[in-house]
């Protein structure tokens, strides 16, 4: 029998377009080379261009979901995006306090890319106090690190550097901070990697990449899923993180406009391009 691939368990809410949600995640997961499971938090009304409504699952049923399947298998990492409600928050927040060995990723989602809220201030101050103090990475948009470094201050938010915002993160307990620089007005992409160095906290690494063209649906929780993938195989964090950037840039590269509204991140983009040198090799013989 083949050996079991590292298995990660995400936590989010469904888009039936797949180019977020734990669609996003099952493929970005699968191809990183991870066996993807999943407990389902709420059910969306979204296309690609935004989210016209949520249905946040009950919380006995996050827990029903995510008990049966752990008491069953083995986890490498958990992942978790779009929880739903303070009530499923808290319940997550105790099953993950269980498996304090088992490394936890958080995309603390607030907005869809089109600014629809996700996120009320009650869940977001849910996150920050039961769920960011066991957290191995979170990696918020600089625009999502401005409003919860400042969750209970929101006149300090416009006045804060990003720096200063991920200080305030770490001193909520996350090991290392990620903020991505998609929203800032900058020649190339800046994100950024905060934790400790010699005891003390701060930046560890700035990472510049190309500004793509073009709006993509569900680039956060692909590159979410994809450092947790490289963490589930044992890499570091920083080399997770540089490894999933790669691979993320790559998928908005590749990217294709199934429908009317932003372009969806290509996860196989690998696969796809093994099978146009294999027709063209074809078509040369």
């Amino acid at each position: 029998m083949a050996n079991t691939p590292p298995t990660v368990l995400t936590f989010a809410a469904t888009d039936p377009s797949s180019g977020a949600g734990v669609q996003a995640d099952i493929l970005a997961l699968s191809s990183i080379g991870c066996y993807p499971l999943s407990v389902i938090t709420g059910i969306t009304a979204q296309d690609t261009v935004g989210v016209e409504s949520v249905m946040p699952l009950d919380a006995d049923l996050i827990n029903d979901q995510a008990r049966t399947i752990l008491e069953d298998v083995s986890v490498s990492a958990f992942k978790l995006g779009l929880l739903g409600s303070v009530e499923n928050v808290a319940v997550i927040a105790e099953i993950v306090a269980d498996y304090p060995d088992v490394p936890l990723i958080i995309d603390p989602i607030l907005a869809s890319g089109r600014g629809d809220e996700l996120s009320n201030e009650e869940m977001q101050a849910a996150m920050c106090e039961l769920l960011f103090p066991q957290a191995t990475l979170i990696t918020p948009n600089s625009l999502e690190a401005r409003r919860l470094a400042y969750y209970d201050e929101s006149d300090e938010v416009k006045h804060s550097s990003l720096e200063e915002c991920a200080l305030r993160l770490l001193g909520m307990g996350a090991e290392y901070v990620m903020i991505t620089g998609t929203h800032e007005r900058s020649n190339d992409v800046v994100n950024s990697l905060y934790g400790l160095q010699n005891g003390v906290p701060g930046l560890i690494k700035d990472y510049h990449w190309e500004r793509l063209p073009g709006s993509y649906h569900g680039s956060g929780c692909t590159l979410t899923s994809a450092i947790t993938a490289c963490l589930a195989h044992g890499l570091s964090m920083e080399e997770a993180v540089h490894e999933a950037q790669e691979f993320t840039w790559q998928t908005l590269r590749h990217a294709f406009r199934p429908g009317m509204g932003q372009f969806i991140p290509d996860r196989f983009f690998w696969a796809r391009e093994s099978e146009v040198q294999e027709k063209a090799s074809e078509l040369q013989h």
